[in-house]
């Protein structure tokens, strides 16, 4: 989740929310309250200036904004936070993976009532997180890493196979230098079993394996975004791996890059609203992830956070170039089990493969 510190470069909005009716609502509701995390800066000023504005006026429920970490540090937060009995946030932005760790440390989080909450019923069942307690997350929002290229340069390819293809890409793509980048996904993808292919240690050697082939055709394993901005800016690089929202606002300040949604789609993260399993807000957690939930709030975050919403667009009243601005089909899952159960061994065996081992 630490790729949404990036949202700094976010500078488009069209029109936000049409607010709900504002409820007609008692002196004791006026008392209510939510404190509810989620990542600082640009990310956090949006939800601050649209998304919990909205919610009060439709509920009466006031909103406490905390500034919260990535996921893996403000899960050491709240591990703390719980042993000693305090609630920093009733409700927490999670990754996937990080909620993975937390539903196996068990205690952390309290199931939620997704009776209360109908409006997630318009959410792809993917975006549940279900434990044996019950459902530990809902999906708050998500977002791409897309295939780019330079449209000058190249023709649009159908697959992530072409990139492998030397008398197009011989030293001229950027691609993710991290281990868990994705990019082992979009191999799964393209030449095998996607995430069944993870289940085995052979299975992710051969991904390993996969993946060296496509070195030729690498000038830039990219550590930071920015170096890849810059490589295709100046066409050092044609085509490669890289942010959806990000591409789309270089190509509309006239950059030479296009996001593609090839066959086997583009891997897509998300994080889930959280409840601690300390907070006495359960009903207005419930209220918040219901509003969240709403195709209309869905399209409000992709407007002015520039997040993609989980559900069909057809749900929303995205336009075409709205949804596609933050969105797309068909979307790859991350291994994040695999990710987190072997660590080690893919990270090693990645490592051993980027220095010619």
């Amino acid at each position: 989740m630490t790729k949404l510190n990036r949202r700094t470069l976010l500078k488009t909005g069209a029109a936000g929310l049409a607010a709900s009716s504002v409820l007609g609502t008692p002196l004791i509701a006026q008392t209510r309250s939510l404190k509810i995390g989620s990542y600082g800066g640009y990310f956090e000023d949006s939800f601050k200036e649209f998304v919990y504005p909205a919610f009060t006026d439709a509920t009466g429920i006031a909103v406490e904004s905390v500034t919260q970490p990535n996921s893996t540090d403000w899960l050491v937060t709240m591990q703390q936070a719980t042993a000693a009995g305090s609630v920093p946030a009733d409700l927490s932005l999670y990754a996937r993976d990080t909620l993975i760790k937390a539903s196996r440390i068990g205690g952390l989080l309290k199931p939620l009532n997704l009776a209360a909450m109908p409006a997630a019923g318009n959410l792809d069942p993917y975006f549940v997180f279900e434990a044996p307690e019950g459902a530990l997350g809902v999906g708050a929002m998500s977002w791409f890493t897309a295939m780019v290229i330079n449209p000058g340069e190249v023709d649009v390819p159908a697959s992530w196979a072409d990139f492998w293809d030397s008398s197009i890409y011989e030293a001229s793509l950027g691609l993710s230098r991290n281990y868990n980048s994705q990019f082992l996904d979009i191999v799964a993808a393209t030449f095998f079993d996607g995430e069944e292919t993870f289940k085995t240690d052979e299975g992710i050697l051969a991904l390993i394996e996969k993946a060296a082939e496509i070195k030729p055709n690498v000038a830039l394993w990219w550590s930071a975004e920015s170096q890849m901005e810059q490589s295709m800016k100046n066409g050092d690089v044609i085509g490669g791996q890289y942010y959806l929202d990000v591409a789309n606002l270089m190509a509309a300040d006239g950059f030479p890059i296009k996001p593609v949604f090839p066959k086997e789609g583009n891997p897509q993260d998300y994080g889930s609203w959280c409840l601690s399993s300390l907070s006495e807000k359960s009903d207005e957690a419930a209220e918040f992830i219901n509003f969240s939930s709403d195709p209309a709030t869905q399209a409000l975050m992709s407007r002015k956070i520039g997040t993609a919403p989980l559900l069909d667009q057809s749900k929303t009243d995205l336009t075409d170039e709205e949804f596609a601005f933050v969105s797309g089909t068909p979307s790859i899952r991350p291994a994040y089990e695999a990710y987190l159960d072997k660590e080690t061994f893919i990270k090693e065996s990645w490592d051993k493969m980027l220095a010619g081992a």
